[in-house]
């Protein structure tokens, strides 16, 4: 299986980027880590930073593409972000959401893992097959019937999340329970929220579908954020990946 990938990671309105992200792969796999920060003078920028960085350390120790992998690698991050919260005061309320992606590339299987409200979305035929769930106030509000799904981009709190790394005592993040079987055209969107806010699910697989390369198909999601946007926006980052087959590609001589 090969892999085109494309980063994207801007401040949007805001004077600090918070937001962080990175990939990490070898001949047999290939890693994916997301993340947005929160805790202020300057503790989100730090903690989004240290997640990548221990999550994609912890794979280039050990690259496995497994839940228990990805279980160990958000565990690994967990325990930097709380290490440095006692470093300076600025820094001890700061946490980060996290989501990561684990491809097998030699298999052609991916498995994934999450916690706050950062997102993957999975694509087959050009349509969402997979979405990570929010661990927000109003995603559980959703859950409960009090709000509609599509109140999740607009209602009030909507930032406001149940669980985040850089919590020391409660740490359970969401893992994929398999592996799922990967086939030519497959795709995968890791985003933050300050990006899925300005781009909706049924225009994400509308540009996968006129796009031609995952570069084609990211600028054309940013420019949904870009012209729906509002002074003082939140940072939008995200990670585009297209799944592509050599065997399925046909030749002609």
């Amino acid at each position: 299986m090969e892999l085109e990938i494309l980063t994207l990671s801007k401040p949007g309105g805001r004077s600090r980027n918070e937001d962080a992200c990175g990939v990490w792969s070898n001949h047999d796999a290939c890693f994916c880590v997301l993340s947005d920060g929160a805790g202020g003078h300057g503790g989100g920028d730090v903690a989004s930073k240290l997640v990548v960085k221990h999550a994609l350390s912890w794979f280039r120790e050990t690259p496995s593409c497994s839940g228990s992998a990805v279980e160990a690698a958000l565990r690994a991050a967990n325990r930097a972000v709380v290490s440095e919260q006692g470093s300076r005061e600025a820094l001890n309320d700061m946490r980060a959401t996290a989501v990561v992606l684990a491809i097998d590339t030699a298999r052609s299987e991916a498995t994934w893992g999450h916690l706050g409200d950062s997102r993957l979305y999975c694509f087959r035929n050009r349509c969402i097959v997979a979405q990570t769930r929010d661990h927000s106030v109003v995603q559980s509000m959703v859950d409960a019937g009090y709000l509609l799904a599509s109140d999740l981009r607009t209602a009030p709190g909507r930032s406001k999340l149940l669980a985040a790394l850089g919590d020391a005592e409660h740490f359970e993040p969401s893992i994929e329970p398999g592996t799922l079987p990967l086939f030519d055209g497959d795709a995968f969107l890791l985003c933050t929220d300050g990006f899925w806010e300005y781009a909706k699910e049924d225009e994400m697989e509308a540009a996968l579908t006129a796009a031609t390369s995952a570069e084609e198909w990211l600028r054309a999601l940013e420019a949904s954020i870009l012209k729906r946007g509002r002074p003082g926006q939140d940072n939008y980052s995200a990670i585009a990946l297209w799944c592509k087959d050599p065997r399925e590609v046909t030749r002609t001589y």
